[in-house]
């Protein structure tokens, strides 16, 4: 089954019908070698292709997806279509020319890697050393009814896969074929895992990895001068994960060395994006992670929403900022306590509620040493992503079983 790695739906919104039965048909008509991204952003661009898919035998291809009905297609011209919708002529682009220029555009920033081109003497010389297409989907509309049609005079009749050719119960090899007859050239290509990753490293900054941890790039940022010899990306799964993750708060947890830091600090750099009206928060229970975090955060201009502190220190903010009375005790005794007393001020109203549009706990090994919080922590504080901390929150539970409620806790493994 295909990778299939989307971006997070808070972001651009849901799938189409048809980008949903496509994305269904990828990853179950597809091998486990192919990688297909749905709706990523690539670099500075606005708008997104809405399916990139890479496969080191066959390449790279750029798919648009229109869920337009015969019925409704006014006129289509090699550079725009207008739609009838809702009564009205809708002007917009023709998608093969979409998707042909979000190729070139791909292929252009790749061909500045020497990694990714062909050497100085060889046929494909300052090429890419893998074939590239682009193509069409036409969720709603039949071979036979495109045929009866003068759409293939504008539209190639190979670079479209039509609603009849993508539905369960087509052949896989034929759908494949499909997919590989958009190649405008092909020739043989084997990239290698490096290779692969070069191709990630370029089109998505934000999976870059720094020195053991995130990079948190920018998907605006500018393109480097100089590709490193070495580069380091997120694997497709920490990607995987981290991409689809969804709305609500999380708390990742895993083993130390699984990624758990890569995979917040991305979705840190993304929910600053997308949350604007309020400030994220990132919580770890080490202080000297919690200050490279925002050392981080700071040299990338994200500091005005982005704050990183430790456990320990964020609980005592609260004591401080909203005159809670602190407790005593010293070591596991004192840490019990410290929650209890924020825990007892958020349900009576004295720390407010919806402080953060999110909050991001990296849960390391050290969580493991404190005592349990209720029957629903097993030996965890999850209460650090309860709702009271972000959007809404519920009473008359308990703040364990509330934050369980707020949906799957995803693991890294």
């Amino acid at each position: 089954m295909a990778h299939l790695v989307p971006v997070l739906s808070s972001v651009v919104g849901k799938m189409t019908s048809g980008e949903r039965r496509f994305a269904r048909r990828l990853e179950s008509h597809l091998e486990d070698d192919y990688v297909c991204w749905y709706n990523v952003p690539v670099m500075a661009w606005k708008q997104h292709p809405d399916f990139l898919i890479l496969h080191p035998r066959r390449g790279l291809l750029v798919i648009e997806v229109k869920d337009w009905k015969l019925e409704n297609i006014q006129s289509l011209d090699k550079l725009t279509a207008t739609l009838q919708v809702d009564g009205r002529a809708v002007r917009t682009s023709n998608p093969l020319e979409q998707a042909k220029q979000y190729a070139y555009g791909v292929c252009r920033l790749l061909e500045s890697d020497p990694a990714l081109v062909g050497e100085p003497g060889t046929p494909y010389q300052g090429k890419l050393v893998f074939p590239w297409g682009y193509g069409v989907v036409l969720a709603n509309i039949s071979r036979k009814n495109f045929q009866l049609t003068d759409l293939g005079q504008v539209i190639p009749p190979d670079r479209v896969i039509c609603q009849d050719e993508m539905v369960e119960s087509v052949d896989a090899e034929a759908f494949q074929q499909r997919l590989w007859g958009m190649f405008g050239v092909t020739f043989r290509c084997l990239l290698t895992l490096p290779q692969v990753d070069r191709v990630r490293w370029h089109l998505f900054p934000e999976i870059r990895v720094s020195q053991g941890t995130f990079d948190l790039g920018s998907p605006s940022a500018p393109k480097v001068e100089t590709v490193p010899d070495i580069v380091r990306v997120m694997d497709l799964q920490q990607e995987q994960l981290a991409r689809s993750m969804g709305e609500g708060h999380r708390v990742i947890h895993g083993v130390a060395g699984s990624g758990k830091t890569m995979i917040l600090g991305y979705r840190a750099q993304y929910l600053a994006q997308a949350i604007a009206s309020k400030p994220i928060l990132i919580l770890c229970f080490n202080r000297a992670l919690a200050a490279r975090l925002q050392q981080m955060v700071d040299e990338r201009g994200l500091a005005a929403t982005v704050s990183a502190r430790s456990f320990h220190g964020w609980c005592n903010d609260q004591l401080r900022l909203y005159h809670l009375r602190r407790p005593e005790g010293t070591g596991n005794e004192f840490v019990e306590k410290l929650v209890q007393t924020v825990i007892q001020g958020v349900d009576s109203g004295h720390v407010p509620r919806a402080q953060y549009g999110a909050v991001l706990v990296d849960e390391g090994h050290e969580f493991d040493e404190l005592p349990q919080y209720g029957p629903d922590h097993g030996g965890r504080l999850r209460i650090r992503a309860r709702p009271a901390l972000g959007q809404g929150g519920g009473r008359g539970r308990h703040p364990a079983r509330r934050a369980a409620e707020r949906g799957p806790q995803r693991r890294v493994a």
